[in-house]
């Protein structure tokens, strides 16, 4: 009704040509305004949907990070639209907030006392095994996900994993001078692989360093003292799926000695590296069949080489980056369970 009034005021003052104009203004104007808010809405959607992470680490594991900063997970990384934080004012605007466990072991009160912002993810890590991981039960109905060397876990943190190298290998045996070694702080009389050790020892050398063998190594010289040796004893000081910890990774791959574990099954180390890569103790019926065995293996050059041909297709990485570990947090965060609540994380990391 509108626009037929204006079209016959325009008619009788002005004439038919100068009304058809204005009607045609009229309705050009409602299809642009149309138009631009057609293309706002998409706009300020998108921009809302590009709102950084933001990743707050309650308590940095061990010790502070000196690289953190706004931009750290994009300039290092290449992960962008990601905040990784340990400002706690920031506890409001978290999308994940990242707890170790060492921290809170001895206190739960180290949890926040602020009021939980809705949809907030908490995540728990730890990287130690079950049997030296205490008071977990106390967290139970606290966290989302969880980030821990074990498979099932919603983030996979393993101690290292092997990468394809991609071209010919360039690695060469180290010069060796010592049948075997172990580097070990914590020795206990009683645990299976000071047993094992005990044992071991009455039927080849093996050379002991660390704190438990009063012979200190500095961080410089571990290394390069393993890898004078043919073998050495990966051995764990506790016994969980999963649970292969620098041992293998560092101390025997990085150092090029061929790794005698003590760990989970056989078929548990296959799942990451080649079975050729590792003497299993489980292979054996005694220390002393063991013992015979490594002895003649450092005899036959060509057999003992054999344990390092999975070089030629692999190198290895060590996942010791705390900082490249919580900006993976953000790729990983629209793949993971949203509605997931661990009400009985004891039991879960007890399995």
């Amino acid at each position: 009704m509108a626009v037929l009034h204006v079209y016959l005021l325009s008619t009788l003052k002005t004439g038919k040509i100068l009304a058809l104009l204005l009607v045609a203004g009229y309705f050009m104007q409602l299809v642009t305004n149309c138009y631009i808010s057609q293309m706002i809405w998409p706009l300020k959607s998108y921009a809302k949907a590009q709102d950084p992470r933001v990743v707050l680490v309650w308590h940095w594991p061990f010790f502070p990070n000196s690289t953190m900063g706004a931009d750290v997970c994009m300039d290092l990384y290449a992960i962008d639209n990601c905040i990784l934080t340990r400002n706690r004012s920031m506890f409001d605007r978290a999308d994940v907030v990242v707890f170790h466990h060492r921290e809170l072991q001895t206190n739960s009160a180290n949890l926040p006392q602020e009021t939980r912002p809705p949809n907030q993810k908490w995540l728990w890590v730890s990287l130690e095994s079950p049997t030296n991981t205490k008071r977990i039960h106390q967290l139970n109905g606290h966290f989302n996900w969880t980030m821990t060397y074990k498979t099932d876990s919603d983030i996979f943190l393993p101690y290292g994993t092997l990468m394809p190298s991609g071209q010919p290998s360039n690695f060469s045996i180290p010069r060796k001078s010592g049948l075997s070694t172990w580097v070990v702080s914590n020795y206990h009389k009683t645990s299976r692989r000071a047993k094992m050790h005990a044992n071991l020892s009455k039927h080849m050398i093996v050379d002991v360093y660390g704190k438990a063998a009063r012979k200190f190594l500095p961080r410089e010289k571990l290394l390069p003292t393993i890898s004078r040796y043919a073998f050495y004893l990966a051995f764990e000081n506790s016994i969980h799926r999963d649970y292969i910890t620098e041992k293998l990774w560092r101390n025997a791959f990085v150092a090029g000695s061929v790794p005698v574990v003590l760990g989970p099954p056989r078929a548990n180390y296959e799942e990451f590296v080649p079975p050729d890569s590792f003497i299993h103790v489980n292979d054996f019926a005694s220390e002393k069949e063991l013992g015979n065995f490594l002895t003649r293996l450092w005899k036959n050059r060509t057999q003992y080489e054999q344990y390092f041909n999975w070089r030629k297709k692999y190198t290895v990485k060590m996942c010791t980056d705390w900082t490249e570990r919580f900006c993976n947090i953000c790729s990983k965060f629209n793949s993971l369970p949203q509605s997931k609540v661990y009400h009985n994380l004891h039991e879960w990391f007890h399995q």
